[in-house]
């Protein structure tokens, strides 16, 4: 009897990619905080995870494959359409729209939620090592 990790882990492991591709965002927009006309940008968690419910859902889109090392075009690929940009609350004179104690606070926020994600992950694998010693 094999184990299906996609079910067994859930959407941890997807919430745990897309944790760490918008902590790549937040700190680029970071960087950028002095460049001039630089729009700061950024992720949705909510849309991410309702695109890859209804991906499970319906089960995605088959690709056609000719070779057998061709890699599965399945997973949380993310789109250039995913990446929306941010509203100044307050826009700059040069036109740079990144906010320091915003991008700060948007930075912490996602990376307590990475660590969720991640003990979240970690107790599933946890349960699974139990499961399979038969404790």
């Amino acid at each position: 009897m094999s184990i299906s990790f996609d079910k067994a882990l859930g959407i941890h492991e997807s919430a745990l990619h897309f944790r760490s591709e918008r902590a790549g965002v937040l700190a680029n927009n970071l960087a950028n905080i002095d460049t001039p006309n630089f729009k700061a940008k950024d992720l949705d968690f909510k849309q991410a995870l309702n695109q890859k419910m209804n991906a499970n859902n319906a089960q995605g889109f088959d690709l056609q494959t000719t070779q057998s090392r061709h890699i599965d075009g399945s997973g949380f690929a993310m789109n250039e359409g995913d990446v929306l940009y941010r509203t100044p609350q307050q826009p700059s004179i040069d036109g740079n729209t990144v906010e320091d104690q915003i991008e700060h606070a948007e930075f912490m926020k996602n990376s307590l939620a990475f660590q969720a994600s991640f003990q979240f992950l970690n107790s599933k694998f946890t349960g699974l090592r139990s499961a399979i010693r038969g404790e």
